[in-house]
This record gives C-alpha cells, sequence and structure tokens, in this order.
C-alpha cells in the first residue's frame, strides 16, 4: 500500500482570485507584510500496488482527473506504508 499527498496549485500565469481575497483580508486585520496568496488543492490517496507503477498511476490521475493541466500544476509525494 502506498500513500500519495497530491498537491494541485493554480499556475503563476493565472489570476487568483480567492486568494487575493483572503490577502485583502489578511491586510485588513493588520498582517500588511503578507506580500501573496495562492490558494490551492491537497489530496491524500492510499493506493494498492497494480500492473503500473505507482507514479505512473498517479501521473495519469493527475492529468486526468485531479488537476486541470491547462491552469493547474500539481506535485506529489508517494510514501509507502508498512504493514504492522
Amino acid at each position: 500500500m502506498y500513500k500519495v499527498k497530491v498537491f494541485i496549485t493554480l499556475r503563476e500565469s493565472v489570476l487568483d482570485p480567492q486568494g487575493k481575497a483572503v490577502q485583502n483580508s489578511l491586510h485588513s486585520m493588520n498582517y500588511s507584510g503578507v506580500e501573496d496568496v495562492r490558494i490551492g488543492k491537497y489530496m491524500e490517496l492510499t493506493i494498492s500496488p497494480s500492473d503500473k507503477s505507482v507514479e505512473e498511476t498517479v501521473e495519469d490521475m493527475c492529468s486526468k482527473l485531479l488537476a486541470n493541466p491547462v491552469i493547474e500544476d500539481y506535485s506529489y509525494e508517494i510514501e509507502e506504508l508498512t504493514v504492522q
């Protein structure tokens, strides 16, 4: 079994109105040192081994469903779970 942590963010070239709203709210709360806020998504998946490598499976899932490759970037971490 593998635990996969997937991080999805908007590409730098894509405007992030939600991030801008959070930044403005932080400024109104006197956190004026906040230079920029980008909002993203985080997912944890537990995957059983299959014919494909875990990396190949995760790449497939990210590019086909979990992220929109036109406007989003993604990265992931894979951790093998030990059975106790």
